[in-house]
């Protein structure tokens, strides 16, 4: 085979890959042998693009001719109380830009912004197209998630992947992100490329070899690309479950929430901004950002779509209306000191015990449960403080996850360093 023995595929022979394979003729046995040799040999940025070009030819791409632009869009490859599309998506709305937003559902220990959305009772993610481009104009933003038709190439790819042992493969991560972004319409894509305990690539070096890839690749499909390197080796903000984060979202677009949410929010945004040429650069873009936040506008919007989607803005107005669960139990200090640092993916797995992510993907999801930090790294507590509150279905899932997340805390007797949130920012491979 011509990648098993490190050549290069031409555009014409991926193409004929891809879509033979999406329409059956190539079995599931050949390609799995493919996808090992991508694995191993690797691809170059011309064959990503191409990849990546018809994945996106595979099915329908949504047609938003007509939408006022510029049509920018947001994707991070996902962590732990990662709230960020709920308040960036109304915040670049506010500033001028249109967010065709196409997300997924929570998978593993990290969650999924549909499943935050529909904690809201009532709010739909299954628009139809003329309701999706209707949001982009009435609304300025709209959340959906992926059409069956829509890049039917990268299900049927990822689905053999996850059986042979070929996930981990910056190339057709790649692709697979991409694809999906780009049939979706957006022009520019910014990307949260999470690293740390609680993200999918673990190491800096795996994270920055992604983020350059997305950044190369971008440029290979000629649209506007910056990826920029975020720390998730400790859980974003306070509130780690569906509803919960939910509650969090609205307290930033109220002036109210975490730094951490709020300033990565904003920051992601002002990239927005840039690369729909509505700032001159990000810093200008984040300082538009911080105006919005703080003058309700981008609070303004949030409520406009939820009630565009169908969702009860009573829930926004008085969360105390919204789920929640039915028991809740404190987990407290068994000893004095500072602490040095909570364990994303200790939380992450916890969260999933509760029900408020997915070990499988059929596994169903509990809107109202989770856990709230009561810390934060550099916090002194003394013996008997509570460290978190975990909110679940039943007192047996809340005594595991009362277990595994008191794991997830060390102490010690100094501060430690500051954590630097934002890495590194790519915008050029």
């Amino acid at each position: 085979m011509k990648k098993r023995d490190g050549g290069q595929f031409t555009g014409p022979e991926i193409d004929f890959l891809v879509d033979g394979f999406t329409r059956g003729d190539i079995p599931d046995y050949q390609f799995s042998s493919l996808l090992m040799a991508i694995v191993l040999k690797g691809m170059n940025a011309e064959e990503t693009a191409r990849l990546t070009h018809a994945m996106i030819a595979s099915g329908d791409v949504l047609d938003l001719a007509g939408v006022p632009g510029p049509l920018v869009d947001k994707h991070s490859t996902g962590g732990v109380g990662d709230k960020i599309s709920l308040i960036l998506a109304p915040l670049a709305a506010a500033c001028g830009i249109r967010v065709p937003m196409m997300s997924g559902r929570s998978l593993g220990h990290t969650g999924g912004t549909l499943d935050k959305l529909e904690s809201i009772p009532g709010y739909r993610t299954d628009l139809s197209v003329e309701r999706f481009r209707e949001a982009l104009r009435v609304v300025g933003f709209a959340m959906i998630g992926q059409s069956e038709k829509v890049v039917p190439a990268d299900r049927r790819m990822y689905a053999l992947r996850d059986v042979t042992g070929t996930v981990e493969s910056i190339p057709l991560i790649t692709a697979s992100i991409m694809s999906k972004k780009f049939a979706e319409g957006a022009q520019s894509l910014v990307f949260d490329v999470k690293t740390g305990a609680g993200a999918f690539m673990k190491s800096a070096d795996q994270a920055r070899a992604l983020a350059k890839s997305l950044v190369a690749t971008g440029k290979g499909l000629g649209r506007g690309v910056a990826a920029i390197m975020t720390d998730m080796d400790q859980p974003l903000g306070l509130k780690i479950g569906n509803f919960l984060e939910v509650e969090e979202s609205i307290d930033c677009l109220q002036g109210r929430g975490p730094a951490d949410v709020v300033d990565l929010s904003c920051r992601l945004t002002g990239w927005m901004l840039s690369l729909g040429g509505v700032a001159a650069d990000a810093d200008a873009g984040e300082r538009l950002a911080r105006t919005k936040l703080a003058d309700g506008s981008a609070w303004e919007r949030f409520v406009k779509n939820v009630e565009f989607q169908g969702g009860d803005v009573r829930c926004l107005e008085d969360p105390r209306k919204g789920p929640h669960a039915p028991v809740a139990k404190p987990v407290l200090a068994q000893a004095a000191g500072v602490v040095q640092r909570i364990d994303a993916y200790a939380i992450g797995v916890a969260s999933v015990i509760l029900g408020a992510g997915r070990s499988k993907k059929d596994d169903v999801v509990l809107p109202g449960v989770g856990i709230v930090l009561e810390v934060k790294a550099g916090d002194r507590v003394a013996r008997g403080d509570i460290l978190c509150r975990i909110h679940g279905s039943t007192e047996e899932k809340v005594a595991q996850a009362c277990a595994l997340a008191g794991s997830a805390f060390t102490l010690g007797d100094t501060r430690p360093a500051p954590i630097a949130l934002i890495i590194e920012e790519i915008t050029h491979a």
